[in-house]
């Protein structure tokens, strides 16, 4: 009885210890500055993902990318990673490449100069390969994005949530992007900095943020879209769209002046590109080239990509079925009532930038990672609290990230989910 009494006092003393023990490190833990908590909280997510590329890496075979086995740095330097390689050495062709028909075929100028020749500025200074390098500024880039987003979900959400759903995006299923020779993480840094400044109403200091964005990656005109909303809902204000503050024609001046930037700056690297070649839709064709082995060869037209794509994928009338559902559902869980936490702004972000890519997207493998700029709408999904839920989540994006990784970036044979 005795030992009875011993043993159920001894644990619960140890329970006492533990839970004190825990308490000790939730404590610190939020008295940690907020910057080193998501600066942790990214480490920890990149380590996760380090572990499932390399991985696959173990068990890549050789491929017209790599060997058997790669590296890390090699494995993450595939895919577009090639491309941004080809820039960094040797810029883009005077002269596009065509088939025996006479299409344009793949090549350089579907990519934006900003991060291939940021790689190639740091090559030349540090000496330093095309992987390290690449993959390091996105590493960073990435780590900045995590800031930025943090201080950006701040703006509209209580600490723990603005928190977690930072976590989210840390560990979400295409956060590989932060980790790779791709532009992405560096885009969506300066897609965020243009944002948290648009919710500061620090309109002119965004100009010089939007034209690095719009040679970064293909958003300057789903930007200026955004502008346009921002100010034509800021000079009306209707009630249901809760605009914070009515824009006069003077107030209106700014943001009106960004939006212009934007789209001028949209439509600057298709300009350039039948400047360098001679070709006026150098750009356009160049992008339809990637769409061929889809649905064969055709012109640009707007809002049509999205029909095309979904009835390749679904067949008719099935995919157009699935579109009207997706798109119903989107603009519903944007414009449902608890979204109104995360600000207008950012809603009607996540609204421009749909319009954007249902004009001139094509949907593909890549559709996954081409939609991380919509990541602020991850607010919405940081709201619940329960805690259930919120490890559930965590664990849901990292079955994901494995699950991306297999079918897109993993080079398992015939090249048709390429990321």
């Amino acid at each position: 009885m005795a030992d009875g009494v011993t043993t159920a006092s001894w644990a619960a003393q140890r329970a006492r210890s533990s839970g004190a023990a825990l308490t000790w490190v939730v404590v610190r833990w939020r008295l940690l500055p907020w910057w080193l908590r998501i600066t942790v909280v990214y480490t920890l997510s990149r380590v996760v993902t380090t572990v499932l590329m390399t991985g696959f890496a173990q068990i890549q075979t050789a491929n017209s990318f790599t060997v058997q086995r790669p590296s890390y740095l090699s494995f993450a330097s595939i895919w577009d990673g090639a491309w941004y390689r080809v820039i960094a050495a040797s810029g883009y062709p005077s002269t596009l490449p065509v088939d025996a028909a006479g299409h344009v075929t793949e090549n350089a100028w579907a990519f934006m100069p900003a991060y291939p020749f940021t790689v190639r500025a740091l090559m030349t200074v540090t000496g330093a390969s095309f992987e390290l390098v690449a993959v390091a500024v996105s590493l960073l880039a990435g780590w900045g994005a995590a800031l930025v987003f943090r201080r950006l979900m701040g703006r509209f959400l209580d600490p723990a949530r603005a928190t977690f759903a930072t976590v989210l995006f840390c560990f979400a299923p295409v956060s590989v992007m932060f980790q790779v020779a791709y532009a992405e993480a560096m885009g969506l840094l300066l897609l965020l900095v243009a944002l948290l400044l648009l919710v500061q109403r620090r309109y002119w200091a965004m100009l010089p943020v939007v034209l690095l964005l719009g040679i970064t990656r293909p958003t300057g005109l789903a930007f200026a879209l955004l502008m346009g909303l921002f100010v034509v809902v800021g000079v009306l204000r209707p009630a249901w769209l809760r605009m914070p503050e009515r824009l006069t024609l003077r107030t209106a001046v700014a943001p009106a002046v960004v939006a212009v930037v934007s789209g001028l700056v949209g439509f600057a690297w298709p300009a350039i590109a039948w400047a360098a070649t001679g070709v006026p839709r150098a750009y356009t064709d160049t992008e339809l080239a990637w769409r061929s082995s889809y649905i064969g060869w055709g012109e640009l037209v707007p809002f049509a990509p999205w029909v095309q794509g979904f009835g390749w994928w679904f067949h008719q009338p099935a995919g157009t079925i699935l579109l009207v559902v997706v798109l119903v559902g989107f603009v519903a869980v944007v414009f449902q009532p608890a979204a109104r936490r995360i600000g207008l702004e950012l809603r009607l972000w996540g609204l421009a930038y749909l319009v954007y890519l249902l004009a001139v997207f094509f949907p593909q493998s890549s559709t996954w990672r081409i939609l991380l700029p919509i990541a602020p709408l991850l607010g919405v999904v940081a709201l619940p609290r329960s805690r259930v839920y919120r490890v559930a989540m965590v664990v849901l994006a990292v079955v994901l990230q494995w699950t991306w990784l297999y079918y897109c970036w993993w080079v398992d044979g015939y090249d048709w989910t390429p990321p």
